[in-house]
């Protein structure tokens, strides 16, 4: 599903983890050759024009270090929002798989609520597209202590259910999630090296 690139949009790859159940940094973890946040990074480039890295700086990259060590994925939502006034695609970075056209579906279907894919009732809330009119919502839950599940909790979203994610040829690959060594063979059996 090939979409036009939004201006007011980035592409975020959320890179601040610690990596514990991986054992190393899964940021440099190789898939198909290559570091698997540069795998990330090259499918949101395909979707939007800017890309940043949120978490950590990364040599060569537009880094956005996390408001609040420690806090998850919200804490890299809310440092891009603050250094941005663009609405989001977010990312994590071990979700090598993800495909572009999953992307510009979430991205088509967003002007002003997030929208998020749900599989079997779970909302996959790094592999998601956030409005800027999230931002003030966003940090009041990082000052909370909340995470990107209670976000969704208090505020208005845009479900997308599997007989529409389907539509877009995606088959779960897209939030299917890297934290162990183990996953990743798993990956790579059920779905091959990524493609971009």
């Amino acid at each position: 599903m090939p979409a036009e690139r939004r201006p007011d949009l980035v592409g975020v790859v959320l890179a601040g983890g610690r990596s514990r159940r991986m054992g190393r940094d899964k940021a440099w973890v190789e898939v198909g050759g290559r570091p698997m946040l540069h795998v990330v990074a090259g499918v949101l480039a395909e979707v939007a024009d800017r890309v940043m890295v949120a978490g950590r700086e990364v040599a060569g990259f537009e880094s956005v270090p996390d408001p609040v060590q420690g806090a998850g994925p919200l804490a890299g939502l809310v440092g891009v929002m603050r250094a941005t006034r663009s609405a989001v695609l977010l990312v994590g970075v071990d979700q090598p798989w993800v495909r572009a056209e999953t992307l510009a579906g979430l991205a088509a279907s967003g002007r002003d609520l997030p929208v998020v894919p749900v599989v079997e009732g779970v909302r996959q809330t790094t592999c998601a597209f956030y409005p800027r009119e999230v931002a003030p919502a966003a940090a009041e839950e990082l000052d909370a202590g909340g995470s990107l599940q209670s976000l969704l909790d208090r505020v208005a979203f845009v479900p997308v259910l599997e007989e529409t994610w389907r539509l877009w040829g995606e088959d779960g690959r897209s939030w299917f999630s890297v934290d162990r060594p183990e996953d990743l063979d798993r990956g790579l059996e059920l779905y091959g090296p990524p493609v971009n």
